[in-house]
Order: structure tokens, then sequence, then C-alpha cells
């Protein structure tokens, strides 16, 4: 398995001749996409969602139904390719998924809430777990989490408890261009403080950097 962070929340999976990158937004790279064999967009925000992007592979596209609504009416060449699944649903892209959770984390009472499905990929005898813009914990067991390091609606406090309930060995900070290089460090501080101890290793990578 190889494990890829691009920009922002986008990662980049490959084993056994597949290629799944998940959520290429607009702080990605369109390189993130080379030779996709699937996309996986867990929300319609433009960090997650870039239809330029989506538009640089052949790949199909697997998302929530608002994305693929909204995909339809402003990029309907796109749409075409695009299949909607359902809260929960199991599927496969060449590698078997499942969709967890249904709602964005709350930013603001008085802000939408969209639809959001994190995705638990099984990679060989690994699983992976990109939650989007949510912490919904899964219930199976996880081995990379690639959790979110910083948002609008994120506090310190709740990525470290994310972290514990899911309890992977490694957790890759994704959704990382909020905060400063040095409230990335804070944070790390932090994780290596209060989930270390419990054998949880947090670490951040580069763009284009592999895990």
């Amino acid at each position: 398995m190889r494990i890829t962070k691009f920009g922002h929340a986008c990662v980049r999976i490959e084993h056994d001749g597949q290629v799944v990158v998940l959520d290429p937004g607009v702080f990605t790279e369109p390189e993130a996409v080379d030779a996709a064999t699937a996309v996986l967009v867990t929300h319609l925000h433009p960090d997650h969602l870039h239809p330029d992007n989506l538009r640089a592979t052949d790949a199909p596209v697997f998302t929530v139904g608002q994305v693929a609504d909204q995909l339809a009416a402003d990029a309907p060449d796109v749409a075409e390719r695009t299949t909607a699944v359902p809260a929960g649903a199991a599927f496969d892209v060449g590698l078997p998924v499942r969709a967890v959770g249904e709602l964005h984390n709350v930013i603001h009472p008085e802000l939408p809430q969209p639809y959001n499905s994190g995705y638990l990929i099984t990679v060989g005898d690994q699983t992976v777990y990109h939650p989007g813009d949510a912490l919904a914990t899964p219930d199976v067991p996880v081995d990379v989490l690639l959790c979110p390091a910083s948002a609008p609606w994120l506090r310190s406090e709740m990525a470290i408890e994310f972290v514990r309930a899911v309890g992977a060995p490694t957790n890759l900070a994704i959704h990382d261009r909020i905060y400063s290089e040095t409230g990335h460090a804070f944070l790390a501080a932090q994780m290596e403080q209060l989930a270390g101890p419990r054998g949880l290793t947090w670490v951040r990578r580069a763009d284009r950097e592999d895990l």
C-alpha cells in the first residue's frame, strides 16, 4: 500500500493496480488524480470538491447525493460518471469501501450542515479511514486514520478525542491549510502528550509526500 498526501484534505491510495483518490478540492494539485481508477468525494465544500480536478481524470466518481446533484447542475460531463452512495452503504471501487456517517460537523448553528460521508477503505489487510469533515467513529478497527488537523469547526481537543476514539495506530494529519506551522507544532505536541502514550502515532506529511 502507498498513501500519498496531497493538498489539504486530498489523499491518494495505491494498491494492486488500484489508485483511489479522496477529496481533490481547490487546494489540491491536479496531478493528484493522475491515473486514478476511482475518486471519492466526501461532501460539497470546495476544499473537497473541485470539478476541474475531477475533469483531469476519466475515473468514476463516488460521493453523496448532494454532491451528485451539484455536479449534475454545474458539471454534467462529470455527473455522467458519478455515482451517489447512500449513507452506510458498502461498495467496490477496485478496493472495498464503506460509507460512514451522514452529516458535516456543525460550523455554526446558522450555517447549513451539508451531507458528508467518510469512507472506510480496505487495502489488503489494512483499513484506512477518511472521515471528510466529520468525526463519525466507525464500528470496526482502523489501521490508518486520515484525521482533520485544522478547520473552522475543529478544536484540538476534538481532534485528540477523535484519534483516541478511533484508536488507529497511525494517524495522518489532513485538512491542514487552516493552521500555521506554529499551530501544527502545538497540535503535534498535544497529540504526542495525550495520544502517544496509548500507542497512537500522529504524523504530518508535506504535499506529494508518502506516508
